[in-house]
């Protein structure tokens, strides 16, 4: 055999072993293309599902969105920590409330019956200055810091369970995509094997598809292993434990987040729990100094009593009132650290506005971008590429286009999708970020299916 026959040759093995992963690819972007079936949500700001399927193959109920976050926020062991803490708070509140014990005095002159004296005494302290007020006060705010943190604690664990929603939604859709791909490969590879069987091809066109199926084969163990870490990513935010079964998830991953405008993104910061505790840290603190400039003026103790004399054979009525002297003691040193902790806690208030506000605005920021690529993606680029796909392949099919030239559209629609399923990904984090600042809304806006 010529050399020249020789190229010829192996030009045409290299040529039906692209022509068999183009194939491959082609099945595979179409199974990505595909649209959902379903329609998804979420709730507090988040898109909103569907009901979920009674039940699925294997026995294991669809997973919803509302019902994960439902879950978190039941079995969280974080959440059930703080709301012991906000229970715990109730009782400085129900101390706060109490007012002084008076106390019962009884004193014995002489122990001789004749000449003894005996004294019943009944003391009744008075608080003055309003200590108690500033004690309930402290005990509210402390409350209400309390409730804020919850709050807090409640937004973090919500968004945590939407960012690993959506990744373990995205994991699950790669790992199926996995499978149809490693489908593909194997048909490829029996065509492949029947047309060395038919002697139109060379054997080592066989061994380079099944050598390509076993890669796919890699790529599906991989995506599997992402989708049961995900699971269990998931799964623990659940606050469930051992190696449950993973439901299939309900939803949509091209569901872009809502972007809300400048006048709405202010209100959620000034709204936010981490400003409402800063605001109630700055409250509590002005009661406790309050309470130690009340400590300042001196509390009196009434008194009220009998004394028997038995010497005279007679009662003595005892009335009197003592008050303690502020020479020495004046409750100074309290009321300075006082007053230092309020300074203190206004300038944390004013760093913590500083802080949300910058991150706020950094994170709706990078939101608003990555919608405007995903969009663009969507409507300007994916179709594009897909038609120039299309048209290669057919062009090829029909000997018009080189290999060289369905690779080259093939690439380009590849790395299109991939930036539009990384847009996705990064769109979900962004606004789980700016839910983890600030709260998730209780009228918060639909997501839309499609970034239109």
């Amino acid at each position: 055999m010529s050399k020249g026959v020789c190229h010829q040759g192996q030009r045409g093995v290299w040529r039906i072993a692209d022509d068999a992963r183009a194939a491959a690819a082609a099945g595979l972007l179409l199974a990505i293309s595909l649209p959902a079936a379903w329609a998804q949500g979420v709730p507090a700001g988040m898109p909103q599902a569907q009901a979920a399927p009674q039940g699925l193959p294997g026995g294991v109920p669809a997973l919803s969105l509302p019902r994960a976050v439902a879950l978190a926020l039941e079995g969280h062991p974080e959440l059930a920590a703080a709301r012991r803490e906000l229970e715990a708070l109730e009782g400085p509140l129900l101390q706060g409330r109490a007012r002084p014990n008076p106390e019962l005095a009884y004193s014995l002159e002489d122990t001789r019956t004749a000449t003894r004296t005996q004294t019943w005494q009944l003391n009744w302290p008075v608080e003055l200055g309003g200590k108690r007020a500033a004690r309930i006060e402290a005990a509210e705010r402390a409350l209400g810091q309390a409730r804020a943190d919850l709050d807090a604690q409640t937004a973090t664990v919500r968004a945590n369970v939407v960012a690993a929603y959506f990744e373990t939604l995205a994991a699950q859709e790669r790992a199926a995509l996995a499978r149809d791909s490693l489908a593909l490969a194997r048909a490829a590879t029996e065509a492949v094997a029947k047309r060395v069987l038919a002697g139109k091809v060379s054997p080592v066109e066989e061994t380079k598809a099944r050598v390509a199926e076993a890669g796919v084969r890699v790529e599906l163990a991989q995506a599997t292993s992402e989708q049961r870490s995900a699971w269990l990513r998931l799964s623990a935010l659940l606050g469930r434990t051992g190696a449950a079964p993973m439901p299939p998830l309900e939803g949509q991953a091209d569901a872009l987040p809502a972007l809300t405008g400048p006048d709405q993104l202010r209100e959620r910061i000034l709204a936010s729990p981490a400003l409402q505790r800063a605001r109630i840290e700055v409250d509590r603190r002005q009661a406790l100094t309050a309470l130690e400039r009340a400590r300042q003026v001196p509390d009196i103790t009434l008194s009220a009593g009998v004394k028997r004399s038995n010497e005279l054979q007679r009662n003595q009525v005892l009335l009197g009132v003592s008050v303690p002297l502020p020479v020495f003691d004046r409750n100074q040193g309290n009321l300075l650290e006082a007053l230092k902790r309020e300074d203190k806690a206004r300038d944390e208030l004013q760093a913590a506005n500083v802080r949300l506000q910058s991150e706020a605005m950094l994170a709706h920021e990078r939101l608003g971008a990555i919608r405007e690529e995903a969009t663009t993606l969507q409507r300007d680029v994916l179709p594009g590429a897909k038609s120039a796909y299309d048209a290669a392949t057919v062009g090829f099919e029909h000997g018009k286009f080189s290999f060289l030239e369905v690779l080259d559209a093939q690439r380009t629609y590849f790395a299109a999708k991939s930036q539009y399923l990384k847009a996705l990904a990064e769109a979900h984090r962004a606004a789980a970020d700016i839910d983890r600042l600030l709260g998730v809304p209780a009228t918060a806006p639909a997501w839309p299916a499609n970034p239109n």
